[in-house]
């Protein structure tokens, strides 16, 4: 999408100081998942983990204008969420490898990472279950006077889930301010969308529930940008929820046991070609907002500071054998 000038809408709108952020965001998203695949094959990560490397445009584009008033909620592909919402990648590697340090005190991990400081009220490993929270969340703004908004971000998947519909009708009913994202990857662990969603666009269920849908192209950051940002415009100005659907692609399989069989060589190096990150970086460098020097820089402090952070996680202490029930009861 792009003005009557023909300057992307992110370009225009958003100051250059915003701009190299946000690709410097992007760049810590692949880093960072880069770095935990690494450190899980290394044998100093236990479990499994969920990336999202590909889809850097659709989670910190939808990012670029929240404040830490404006809340969010993500899913077990959450990564990219967490460090589109400002979170440090340190804490996030600490949360990885069980230590004390984590944001969750190593007690979550991968798919429940949350920093309610800067409004990240989690992931979650129920496919859905993000969405009747954010719900919650965007109604208790409205109850409050406040003027903050809650993104919802789920995948193609989550759609036919029951909390979906339940989540969009209430928010419906009730006018909240609240901005359903789905990054639709195409695939819901292994079955295709085209197999297991009726309607061509999942955006077009929206207006099943009174309200504004809309399907951009997830790997432009613009694209991504303009149509979150009327979305928050829209619900702020207590107009109610919004549907966005974001088309994009995940470079690795569905988790680290998934062998990629359902998906051809051709499509994964198709998608591979529309790499969101180098796609904004020309972007930047062909309206003057950085140069080459300038974008090198960025990509190298990322590695850097990804680097760091696992150094960061690997020297901190674990959590206390005497306190394994510790934070999991509430305080009376």
């Amino acid at each position: 999408m792009s003005t009557t000038d023909n300057r992307p809408f992110a370009i225009r709108t958003y100051s250059p100081a915003q701009l190299k952020q946000a690709l410097k965001r992007m760049y810590l998203v692949r880093r960072f998942e880069e770095g935990a695949e690494q450190s899980y094959m290394r044998g100093l990560i236990h479990g499994t983990m969920h990336l999202s490397i590909g889809q850097e445009a659709s989670a910190v584009a939808s990012c670029i204008e929240l404040t830490d008033a404006d809340k969010i909620t993500s899913n077990h592909r959450g990564h990219g969420h967490c460090i589109a919402k400002g979170a440090d990648v340190a804490r996030m590697f600490a949360e990885f490898f069980g230590k004390e340090t984590g944001y969750c005190h190593g007690r979550g991990g991968s798919m429940h990472i949350a920093d309610v400081q800067t409004g990240n009220l989690g992931a979650n490993g129920i496919v859905g279950g993000g969405l009747p929270i954010a719900v919650g969340a965007a109604l208790s703004a409205k109850r409050l006077g406040r003027k903050d908004v809650t993104l919802c971000f789920f995948g193609d998947g989550a759609n036919n889930e029951g909390a979906f519909h339940e989540a969009l009708n209430m928010a419906a009913i009730w006018t909240l301010p609240v901005v359903f994202i789905c990054e639709n990857n195409k695939y819901g662990m292994s079955t295709s969308v085209e197999r297991s969603t009726a309607v061509r666009r999942i955006s077009e269920r929206a207006a099943a529930y009174s309200m504004p849908g809309v399907t951009v192209d997830g790997n432009d950051f613009s694209a991504v940008a303009e149509a979150v940002h009327h979305a928050i415009a829209r619900a702020r100005a207590g107009e109610g929820p919004s549907l966005v659907e974001n088309l994009t692609y995940r470079w690795r399989g569905h988790s680290k046991s998934d062998r990629n069989r359902y998906r051809t060589k051709e499509e994964i190096e198709a998608w591979m070609a529309r790499d969101p990150i180098a796609r904004f970086q020309a972007e930047l460098i062909a309206h003057g907002v950085l140069d080459e020097a300038e974008a090198i820089a960025i990509a190298e402090a990322a590695v850097s500071d990804v680097e760091q952070g696992i150094e960061f996680a690997r020297g901190s202490a674990a959590p206390a054998i005497g306190e394994v029930t510790r934070y999991v009861y509430a305080e009376a």
